[in-house]
């Protein structure tokens, strides 16, 4: 069997080491030593979407938060008309890079994407600076509210964090936060702060893999 070939490495503001690896047409990001994301297993990224903002507007403004491999980014694309944008808020511009070059095919190049803008920026800062602006917020630049990438996203979990993503919103816009595992108290937080909470354990491949958690809060 090929061992997984490291192909690119970088820095988080935080001196995270992402390193990007690939092994016989597949690849894989990790982070300090743990895989972060797959070529291989995409299904729960991409339904984020769909739980988030299932009927959107004509105009509709998505931020995605960390672009990751795309998937996410791409789903937001298929869902979304003509008029609508994707912002794609992402912390690291190597990440960027790669989404130019080798993972690019992977989703279907959603950067090239004329509805597409990228924004090499902390996801928080374009939140606090965006009062009422997006239909859906799809935050995956985490494995969860404690399984943290980056220690500077804490913030996004706390009350305070997610006033500001209730405030960012559209009247009957969703967020959509990713989490490799269920964290019961986290419906709580949210709701707290304003937002209609429920949580979706969505597989990570169709119909098999594990299960993941997608916490959904709905700015009423």
């Amino acid at each position: 069997m090929k061992p997984w070939e490291r192909v690119a490495t970088a820095r988080t503001p935080d001196r995270s080491l992402l390193e990007l690896f690939h092994h016989d047409g597949d690849y894989m990001i990790r982070a300090d030593g743990y895989e972060l994301m797959g070529t291989r297993m995409h299904s729960s990224e991409e339904a984020m979407m769909r739980l988030a903002c299932e009927q959107p507007p004509e105009d509709a403004r998505v931020l995605v938060g960390g672009l990751g491999m795309g998937y996410t980014a791409a789903a937001a694309l298929a869902a979304l008309p003509e008029r609508a944008t994707v912002v794609i808020a992402e912390l690291v511009p190597e990440v960027v890079e790669w989404n130019r070059g080798p993972l690019g095919p992977f989703a279907g190049h959603p950067l090239d994407d004329p509805r597409t803008e990228v924004v090499v920026d902390d996801v928080t800062r374009v939140i606090k600076r965006s009062p009422g602006t997006f239909d859906a917020i799809l935050l995956d630049v985490d494995n969860g509210p404690t399984a943290l990438t980056d220690r500077g996203n804490s913030w996004l979990y706390t009350r305070p964090g997610l006033a500001a993503i209730y405030a960012a919103l559209r009247p009957g816009g969703g967020v959509a936060i990713w989490s490799i595992a269920d964290e019961p108290s986290f419906e709580k937080r949210m709701q707290t702060a304003g937002l209609a909470p429920a949580t979706h354990r969505v597989r990570a491949h169709g119909k098999r893999g594990p299960r993941h958690a997608i916490f959904v809060g709905r700015r009423r």
